[in-house]
């Protein structure tokens, strides 16, 4: 690039370099609060509705509204950001989680099933939003290095995320020493982080990373106008763009679903075999660190090997978590520690690869919007898998839900083998 482009675009490269670093540090900080908020209300969410309903058929529920309420805030989030930045969309969508958080404390003293589902819809906002951050971590960087600026934001996710579960005992204590029931504690920890998250962002996310990015786009545009900026680099052709946006949505989508619906049903199942939220905070710790925690070493082979082949791995290893949480008895904790560390890793890959895939098809021009369609359609993939789980489980049983699901993740193989063909 700098060959064809005149002195002052160069110059400006530094700048993006430097801004980078510093949008980088700010979305770190905030997932790492996020990344509390978010574990926390998954750790006991499913266990709060069972408690207020008596009944594990809905104990689904928490999770299908949490994930149905990311879907609109994924829309919400995409839109804002495209329209006025990354900055005032994701602040807005962390304060809705906090909103949520607050409802589902209130629901859970009033003892009001329906205001519990209706706060626990708001609450998926926090989660849509902890997602939509990746995408500000690849909008300035390098196309070779997108997979690993994604990979960076994700990993932050995981200080918080595994502080939150472990956190489920002592703030449900010190929810019932302030009259709140022991189930509903976590979300206090969730209203705080979603507000200091939603803080950080709007005071030190500047410059805006998408809106730096399409400045220096059409900057570079005007002082080379007979070629294609490397930063907004994509496909030849639109139905190229068609296939690649396809592909990397159905990555996501089908890695979703499957963690979510075995995910789910895992603290119950362990409540089932006479476990404690202490226990299965722990199992759910390990499975969010395993989400996160990987991201730096996924995000380099991604850059290195292909969105191709790393998302071929995703669909194996979802299938090994699969069936080691279907063979792993009820007592064994660490069993299925390890079963739902396999199912995060799992989702890892698929995440990293997919988020690489869609950003490195789509223009910047259209590029916020269509990643908020995107997530949208990953929320309802999450809310199906949530909603479907409890439902299974209770006319089956939590092993059948695991093979089953483990087995829908190998979709993935024909449809990366598909398009590695056509391309």
């Amino acid at each position: 690039m700098t060959d064809i482009a005149p002195a002052d675009t160069t110059a400006r490269i530094p700048d993006a370099a430097l801004a980078q670093r510093r949008i980088l540090r700010v979305l770190v900080a905030s997932q790492v609060l996020s990344g509390a908020g978010l574990a926390a209300g998954v750790t006991v969410g499913a266990l709060l509705a069972q408690d207020m309903l008596g009944s594990t058929n809905l104990a689904g529920l928490p999770s299908a509204l949490m994930t149905t309420g990311s879907a609109l805030t994924a829309v919400t989030v995409g839109r804002v950001s495209q329209a006025r930045g990354r900055r005032p969309g994701l602040a807005a969508g962390y304060l809705a989680g906090a909103i949520g958080s607050a409802g589902v404390i209130v629901a859970a003293v009033l003892d009001n099933p329906a205001l519990l589902f209706l706060s626990l819809f708001v609450y998926g906002a926090g989660t849509a939003t902890n997602l939509q951050a990746r995408y500000a971590g690849a909008d300035l960087a390098a196309p070779g290095h997108r997979a690993r600026a994604v990979s960076t934001v994700l990993v932050t996710t995981t200080l918080g995320g595994v502080a939150g579960p472990n956190l489920a005992a002592p703030t449900g204590t010190f929810a019932e020493r302030i009259g709140i029931p022991h189930l509903a504690g976590p979300f206090i920890l969730s209203g705080v982080a979603y507000v200091l998250a939603a803080v950080v962002l709007a005071v030190w996310l500047r410059p805006d990373p998408l809106l730096m990015a399409r400045s220096l786009a059409r900057a570079e545009q005007a002082d080379a106008a007979a070629a294609r900026t490397a930063a907004d680099a994509g496909p030849a052709g639109p139905d190229e763009a068609r296939g690649g946006v396809v592909l990397g949505a159905l990555v996501m989508i089908l890695t979703q679903l499957v963690m979510v619906a075995i995910m789910t049903m895992t603290p119950v199942h362990m409540h089932d075999h006479g476990h404690g939220t202490a226990a299965s905070g722990l199992v759910i710790a390990v499975h969010i660190g395993a989400m996160y925690l990987p991201s730096p070493l996924t995000g380099r082979l991604v850059d290195r090997y292909g969105r191709m082949k790393i998302a071929t791995a995703s669909g194996i290893t979802l299938l090994a978590a699969g069936i080691l949480a279907a063979a792993a008895p009820g007592d064994s904790v660490a069993l299925l520690a390890l079963a739902l560390a396999l199912l995060g890793l799992g989702w890892n890959l698929g995440l990293v690869a997919g988020t690489a895939i869609i950003t490195d098809t789509v223009p910047l021009a259209t590029r916020a919007k269509t990643q908020g369609l995107v997530d949208v359609s990953i929320a309802i993939a999450g809310a199906t898998g949530g909603m479907a789980s409890g439902i299974m489980v209770a006319a089956t049983s939590y092993p059948a839900l695991a093979l089953t699901a483990g087995i829908l993740a190998l979709a993935l193989l024909p449809a990366v083998a598909v398009t590695a063909y056509r391309n």
